[in-house]
């Protein structure tokens, strides 16, 4: 059953989309206390008849959905509601579906559990997108704000962290679950430790020992 949680503050409503029972209540009161009208559906399904009956600016959705998953769910949203703002959060997502959700223009690729910080600044990015988007739609004129697009190599860079996070910096780890070469993974760190301005550290090849490496 889709139920609904009201506040008093002037947010644009958000409809989270989760199987889960104990990450749907968890979010659900993180983003109430934020002062957002939460909405609740269980299936990307049982979200698209919510939103045909009634609008919400904002959608949070799990990747791994039962039945319909997040990203074809998202996919539906474009179609059918382009307005809407979304934001994924997930608990076993690879970088593949990062990068696709990013091509369809999701707010942020969370990792669950996820940290109040990081939901908060994802749907404070989603309000100030709907406000830009709204702005322009009433100005055509007006040229769209610069870098409110977020670049694939934040969202892959993001996405790596995390799962350095998950696993407890093993990188063999986080490069199986990512489905990327240790190699590939090295060179990411190597340049992600880097500091802006100065000139990249050579990449890793196939004859270097990736052991070696922080030597």
């Amino acid at each position: 059953m889709i139920q609904a949680i009201r506040h008093p503050m002037a947010l644009p409503a958000v409809l989270l989309v989760d199987g889960e029972c104990r990450s749907r209540e968890a979010i659900r009161d993180a983003m109430a206390q934020m002062g957002f009208e939460v909405r609740l559906a269980t299936t990307a399904e049982q979200a698209l008849r919510c939103l045909a009956q009634d609008a919400c600016g904002i959608v949070v959705a799990e990747l791994n959905l039962p039945g319909m998953g997040g990203l074809e769910l998202i996919e539906r949203l474009r179609r059918q509601h382009p307005a809407i703002e979304a934001v994924i959060v997930t608990s076993g997502g690879d970088f593949e579906s990062a990068k696709k959700a990013l091509r369809l223009d999701v707010i942020d690729f969370l990792s669950k559990p996820c940290p109040r910080s990081d939901l908060e600044h994802a749907l404070n990015r989603a309000c100030g997108r709907r406000r830009r988007t709204m702005a322009d739609n009433s100005n055509p004129s007006e040229a769209p704000v610069a870098g409110s697009r977020v670049p694939l190599n934040e969202v892959e860079r993001v996405h790596i962290l995390a799962a350095m996070k998950r696993h407890q910096g093993n990188r063999r780890s986080v490069a199986d679950e990512l489905g990327i070469s240790l190699r590939t993974l090295y060179n990411r760190l190597r340049e992600y430790r880097q500091p802006a301005g100065h000139q990249p550290l050579p990449v890793i090849h196939e004859a270097t020992s990736a052991a070696a490496i922080y030597q």
